[in-house]
């Protein structure tokens, strides 16, 4: 027995041994790539590979030769390339020199070197295109229907490499003017795109062409149409170009396009389709700006024209005006698939109590009440109930996860997390999930929130029972941190992760369109005055990079604007995402509503969203951090009604999960990576 356990001793710390070797040898090669990798980018000498010794079984070492032939990738040559997509097969690097070297060898027109490197299961159009101006120059056969009516028919402008294999289509009689006008209509319909209008129109000609330059102009400048509109011939075409002028004249001015509307329907033959584009936008965008005769447009919109938006806002603007037979009336005209939508279920029960029908409010209340989101939550506190949170943890699999830490593509993901190389790692890790099956990634997820990756479990686990890996779906990332500074931005902590969960969904390097930055998307204007005022070191935009910074000036920041608002949460979080100058104008308008009721008619869909999410995360990440948590009507006092974050002894809400519960609804969808501003209407 001795024996044996001085063996197994001896086994132990052996393997301590080859583990802490192991660990240093990482180490060290993480400190030497990053110059080498460098190196290879700019070095015409090509030196980079005899510093690059020692480096042979590092994950990214590919990256190295990947740096290095896209630098000369103008003089590389085919049979360079051809050996690295062998060397590396299936991997990201191989697709990445792909993507910079197949355009070279379109430039160059060497079609044999360009099929013998091309992947034929690429989604890239321009690669695609230039595969088939290939297979022309070589004389091969291609089919219009199979290789290129799908790249045709795109809403949107195609690549430059895409003439050849359009000509050869035209060529043969295979843009038929019924498919040119099927891709018109993707254009004017899914993107606007006035321009790929108006090019298709040249492809035409007689009344087909002038009708598809009129859809280019109203697409352009829907007001210059309407003034030219009178002109036009009443036929089918002319008439969707003076529909979708309608339509986006709305979107910017509604009076006018009213005004335009009773001058030209008098005129034209408008088909039903035609005019419910019409009346809808003039409608909905009357009602989304709270016009005076919102609400009766919408009521008068013929049902058969109606549809979920302009059912929606008949809903608001009956609860704007306090008309709760006519809130009522609009819930009852909605088909049972919206009507199913918690929103709705939850505000027919606020209608119902308000009508005095409190039996039956208490009964969509009480089911309702099961559902772990905002509505549901708001639910339980109408009835006095308690929360329904079923938690459930992402069973281990050591054998699913040491294989999953043995595959290449995930480890260059993971390597590249390491080294805080955030986009890279984001990129490997997309490629990777390719060759995933489902459970795998789960399997995955969960091995990278033990590499402190926690984005990729937010992003992920948005439907299903996933729903209910609340661990995982809402870290207690940087606790001492955001305690600490919550308390000094005078706001609750679990306001400030649902703000953060809400924002960027815990992706450091966050950027939105905006220009906002960060973990909590600050603006560099607003976080330098705020550094300013408050003695925070900031030294630009790139600090609000760093999570210590951003949290800093991020609840800061949200103290601020809560304080705007009387300390509402609810306000703060409105004016967090669409800016306190948008909020002060809801509140002017329509501040003796309920504040749910307040929710519900924001004008903004980002922003009505945004609030009950970040309500509802508030609710989580409390349960999170105290086991049990504040009743969410708490956090919404009603407007000019001060409040004060909550002590030690307040109410607090139990949370239990019922045995015979499995997978409940959630309003825990992930954020995109860079999240818009909420500057435009939207319904």
């Amino acid at each position: 027995m001795k024996m044996f356990a001085r063996a197994a001793l001896a086994c132990c710390l052996l393997t301590a041994a080859a583990a802490q070797a192991d660990t240093a040898e990482l180490t060290r090669q993480r400190e030497q790539f990053p110059a080498v990798w460098e190196l290879a980018k700019r070095d015409p000498s090509g030196s980079w590979a005899r510093l690059a010794s020692g480096l042979e079984s590092y994950p990214l070492y590919p990256y190295l030769g990947l740096a290095s032939l896209q630098r000369r990738i103008k003089e590389a040559r085919p049979e360079e390339a051809e050996a690295f997509v062998k060397a590396w097969p299936n991997s990201l690097p191989a697709t990445l020199l792909r993507e910079a070297f197949l355009p070279e060898l379109a430039k160059r027109q060497d079609w044999k070197s360009y099929l013998a490197l091309y992947d034929d299961g690429t989604k890239n159009r321009e690669q695609r295109c230039n595969a088939l101006q290939a297979k022309l120059a070589l004389g091969q056969k291609i089919d219009f229907a199979e290789d290129f009516q799908s790249i045709w028919l795109s809403a949107n402008d195609l690549p430059d490499a895409c003439d050849a294999a359009a000509s050869w289509a035209r060529s043969q009689g295979k843009l038929t003017p019924a498919l040119i006008w099927q891709r018109i209509d993707l254009a004017s319909a899914k993107a606007a795109h006035a321009g790929v209008v108006a090019a298709l129109a040249t492809q035409l000609s007689g009344a087909d062409k002038t009708a598809a330059e009129h859809i280019a102009l109203a697409l352009r400048d829907p007001a210059a149409a309407l003034k030219q509109a009178n002109a036009w011939p009443d036929a089918p075409r002319s008439r969707d170009a003076i529909a979708i002028a309608i339509e986006r004249l709305a979107r910017r001015d509604a009076d006018a396009a009213a005004a335009k509307w009773d001058e030209v329907r008098a005129r034209f033959h408008f088909d039903k389709d035609q005019q419910g584009r019409a009346l809808r936008a003039i409608a909905l965008y009357r009602a989304s700006s709270y016009s005076p005769d919102a609400l009766a447009r919408l009521t008068a919109l013929p049902a058969d024209l109606a549809d979920d938006a302009t059912r929606e806002w008949r809903v608001r603007s009956a609860l704007a005006a306090g008309d709760f037979k006519a809130t009522l009336a609009a819930l009852d005209i909605m088909p049972q698939t919206q009507r199913d939508d918690s929103r709705w279920r939850y505000l027919r029960g606020r209608v119902l109590a308000k009508l005095g029908r409190k039996d039956e409010a208490s009964a969509l209340f009480r089911t309702l009440a099961a559902e772990a989101n905002f509505f549901g939550f708001l639910a339980a506190d109408q009835i006095d109930a308690g929360y329904t949170i079923c938690s459930a943890d992402l069973p281990a699999d050591k054998s699913a996860e040491a294989a999953l830490r043995k595959d290449k593509n995930l480890a260059r993901a993971f390597e590249f997390f390491a080294i805080d190389r955030l986009s890279e790692a984001r990129r490997e890790w997309d490629f990777a999930q390719n060759g995933l099956d489902a459970g795998q990634r789960r399997q995955a997820i969960a091995v990278a929130a033990k590499e402190g990756w926690i984005d990729r479990a937010v992003y992920a686990f948005n439907q299903g029972d996933d729903m209910r890996l609340y661990t995982l779906r809402f870290p207690l990332a940087r606790r001492e941190q955001i305690l600490r500074d919550a308390k000094d931005g005078g706001v609750e902590a679990a306001w400030a992760y649902a703000i953060i969960r809400a924002e960027s969904a815990w992706t450091s390097d966050a950027r939105s369109g905006a220009n906002a930055y960060g973990l909590m998307q600050l603006l560099p204007g607003t976080a330098k005055q705020l550094a300013a005022a408050e003695g925070v070191s900031y030294s630009g935009a790139n600090d609000l990079f760093d999570p210590d910074t951003n949290i800093k000036l991020g609840t800061l920041y949200l103290g601020k604007v809560a304080a705007r608002f009387d300390g509402s949460p609810w306000l703060g979080s409105a004016a967090y995402n669409a800016g306190p100058g948008a909020v002060d104008k809801w509140v002017a308008a329509r501040d003796t509503l309920d504040p749910d009721f307040f929710i519900e008619t924001i004008p903004y869909k980002e922003t009505r969203e945004y609030v009950s999410r970040v309500l509802a995360f508030s609710v989580i990440y409390d349960w999170r951090l105290n086991g049990s948590t504040l009743p969410i009507s708490s956090r919404l006092p009603r407007i000019g009604q001060a409040y004060e974050p909550p002590g030690e002894k307040a109410a607090r809400k139990a949370v239990s999960c019922p045995a015979a519960k499995t997978a409940v609804a959630d309003t825990a969808a992930a954020p995109p990576p860079a999240p818009a501003s909420a500057r435009e209407k939207a319904q």
